[in-house]
């Protein structure tokens, strides 16, 4: 028997080395802390590990504010925030998950056909747009945005599967270029909310809208819920809302015909092709310092932001005010010295010590006179005798500063300057005296008029009368607020005697006589100031002001105008003052009742307050209001009112629109527009939507469709407008 061998196995032992072991199981620890980091951590190098989960699958949706509307005295609206629509089109086919109900475009040609009736693109580039592949959504172009809610309604009409709008706000200004420095402008902009969104808003910048801009913004809301991978909300999950708090409105002071009077006067004098580099008016209630009118130009439409300047020359631009500040300097001079006007100087030229010559505008002078007629005759040798004789530096300077020149007024308008009152030499002293070498702004002007006007108390001028929140809750309310003390009734009385003075003569005594109206008690202070350039003075080159206020013995108004550069073609400076501020004078007086105390040559104007027409006759509402004699459209034939303009509350005159609007909107006649008023026809033409024109400024002339017309889908209207204004006098000569 064969002895069977083992059989021989060799085997291979690999050995690692201790090192690689070592390194392995360093490498499987550090993996399993890693791991029970990531497990039991609430944060991972910083970050929420779990919010992030969630933020993966959750959204949080703004829901923005409205912005509040800005309102005149009376109710008008100057600013608004109204909706436009961005048209899109689903093209994706997941959406439609019911085909009895698509949620996407589903016939192409047919969506391209109807969309064309309604937005400016063509049959073929609609189907372009609606022919796109591997998009979820497409949008169309300029044409498809901006849509107003007319173009939106007629597209939803259509019933189109798959259309839909995006909204979107903007600021809109009904009345264009008007009140536009005051008012400002609101444009969107796009921000970071508090919850991490790109959002697009409306954001104030220039005017009211900046002063108050996070007041009229209000408060965003938002809704926080989870989404699925196309961003739908997940049925079934919790969706948390908090809604927007929309933004307060904001009540000013400016009447809309004061404003209208002001720009309208402004227009006439440019119709005469006279010029001006700059020209400004500032219009207040002289017993309460409320601003009843705010006009610049060159101006711009806010809804253009056409703008040439950005700064209100009312309140941003100081510059040298010239002669009206005597005004203040002969108040110093009665309240601190014993002025006596009947004492004389002598007048022409005179010489400072460093060598200076300072003259009167005529160098020859008048002789000796005496103070007052100084002040009538506007002479700059007065008041440096004045200086030299009654007062000191330190004496000037504070009682120009305590008439609130040198520091902004604290009114609610955004980049208020402060001007600058400062003089140290001689010459710059006497230079003061007169307003050169000083500057001051317009409302700083209206606020130191309102000393005279108040028997010394100087008043804060005020632009808003009312803030109101969108629940209703007035937050604040503007009102006549009195600062302090600074002119004795003496002294007050005497100063408004000077300022008479001054209009009530010829060119032999006095700078204010083509400035001179009959049967208005206005009194004024003229001024003319260099215009200063980087060597020194221009000459020949100038700013007029003018100070005034009617009626004399108890002011009802103030105002302050002021002008670069003004020419009226042939070399002259004053028509274009005269011009302006006699137009301005008299539609104001004529439309507030203001006599002179001596001649009542109108008489005070009736007000009627108006109650709420709501569910009221037609007949008997209309009855009552004409009685009265104020003008009043009906919109309709119905013969109940569902609406007004203006709303409950709201005081009116016979210079003034109620517009009814009744349970029959769809049987509307052509209202007569004869002698309405540039902004009451706008105002009328907003209830009708019908296409219009409108020629001209002022007030309605003729019109193109017959008053009682019926109004159909096809009526076009042309306003024809004429100006409406006094003649200035033709004894207008230069200072």
């Amino acid at each position: 028997m064969k002895e069977k061998k083992k059989a021989n196995v060799s085997s291979k032992v690999v050995k690692f080395p201790a090192w690689l072991m070592l390194l392995c199981l360093l490498c499987f620890g550090v993996i399993i802390a890693r791991v029970s980091v990531l497990a039991l951590s609430t944060k991972i190098d910083g970050i929420d590990i779990q919010a992030f989960a969630r933020n993966r699958n959750s959204t949080t949706r703004t829901l923005p504010a409205k912005r509040g509307t800005i309102y005149d005295a009376k109710g008008n609206v100057l600013a608004e925030t109204v909706s436009s629509y961005t048209l899109i089109a689903y093209l994706e086919p997941s959406r439609t998950t019911n085909p009895n109900n698509p949620q996407h475009v589903v016939d192409v040609e047919y969506t391209a056909s109807e969309l064309s009736k309604v937005i400016n693109l063509d049959y073929d580039t609609i189907v372009r747009y609606l022919s796109k592949t591997n998009v979820y959504q497409t949008e169309f172009g300029s044409a498809g945005r901006g849509l107003t809610e007319l173009q939106k309604d007629a597209i939803k009409d259509l019933n189109l599967p798959g259309i839909d709008f995006m909204a979107t706000q903007k600021r809109y200004y009904p009345y264009g270029d008007f009140l536009s420095y005051t008012i400002g402008y609101a444009k969107e902009k796009t921000i970071t909310d508090e919850n991490g969104n790109e959002i697009t808003t409306l954001v104030g910048e220039m005017g009211i809208e900046k002063a108050y801009d996070e007041i009229l913004r209000g408060k965003d809301g938002y809704t926080f819920y989870q989404r699925d991978r196309n961003g739908y909300k997940i049925a079934g999950t919790k969706e948390t809302t908090v809604a927007a708090v929309d933004g307060a409105d904001i009540y000013l002071s400016i009447d809309a015909n004061v404003q209208l009077f002001l720009e309208q006067a402004l227009d006439n004098a440019k119709a005469k092709n006279y010029r001006w580099d700059w020209y400004t008016i500032l219009v207040a209630d002289a017993k309460t310092g409320a601003i009843l009118g705010a006009a610049s130009d060159p101006s711009f439409d806010p809804n253009k932001r056409n703008m040439t300047n950005y700064l209100d020359y009312n309140v941003s631009v100081p510059f040298e005010p010239g002669s009206t500040m005597k005004v203040y300097t002969y108040m110093a001079a009665m309240e601190y010295s014993n002025y006596n006007g009947s004492d004389t100087y002598k007048s022409g030229t005179f010489r400072a010590k460093d060598g200076t010559e300072i003259g009167d505008w005529d160098r020859n002078g008048w002789g000796y006179i005496t103070y007052d007629r100084g002040f009538a005759l506007s002479s700059n040798t007065g008041v440096i005798s004045l200086l030299r004789n009654n007062l000191n530096q330190a004496t000037l300077k504070s009682y120009f500063n305590k008439m609130g020149f040198g520091s902004p007024t604290g009114v609610e308008l955004a980049n208020e300057a402060s001007g600058k009152i400062g003089f140290t030499y001689e010459t710059e002293y006497y230079n003061a005296g007169f307003g050169q070498g000083i500057t001051t702004t317009p409302i700083q002007n209206i606020k130191a008029l309102t000393s005279i006007a108040n028997d010394g108390m100087l008043l804060k001028p005020f632009y808003v009368t009312k803030v109101v929140d969108s629940s209703g809750k007035v937050l604040y309310e503007g009102e006549r607020t009195e600062l302090y003390q600074v002119a004795s009734t003496k002294t007050v009385n005497k100063i408004k005697d000077l300022m008479a003075d001054v209009i009530n003569g010829n060119s032999s005594t006095c700078t204010g006589y083509p400035y001179y109206m009959k049967g208005y008690d206005l009194i004024i202070k003229t001024g003319s100031a260099q215009v200063a350039s980087s060597t020194g003075y221009n000459t020949g080159e100038v700013i007029k002001g003018i100070s005034g206020m009617f009626p004399k013995d108890d002011p009802e108004i103030i105002f302050y105008v002021a002008s670069k550069r003004p020419n009226d073609g042939g070399g002259g400076r004053v028509k274009p003052m005269t011009t302006v501020i006699k137009e301005m004078v008299a539609n104001i007086s004529n439309y507030y009742g203001i006599y002179d105390g001596k001649e009542e040559t109108t008489e005070k104007l009736d007000t009627y307050t108006l109650s709420s027409f709501t569910n009221k006759k037609t007949e008997d509402i209309t009855k009552s209001l004409e009685e009265f004699g104020v003008k009043t459209i009906v919109i309709g034939q119905g013969d109940k009112i569902i609406s007004q303009y203006p709303k409950q509350g709201t005081i009116v005159t016979k210079k003034d629109l109620v517009i009814l609007v009744t349970n029959d909107k769809d049987n509307i006649t052509m209202p007569d527009f004869n002698g309405l008023s540039l902004n009451h026809a706008k105002v009328v033409l907003s209830y009708l939507d019908i296409p219009y024109e409108i020629e001209g400024n002022g007030y309605v002339d003729k019109q193109s469709v017959k008053k009682g017309t019926a109004i159909d889908e096809n009526t076009n209207l042309t306003l024809t407008m004429k100006e409406y204004y006094v003649s200035p006098s033709k004894d207008e000569k230069n200072e």
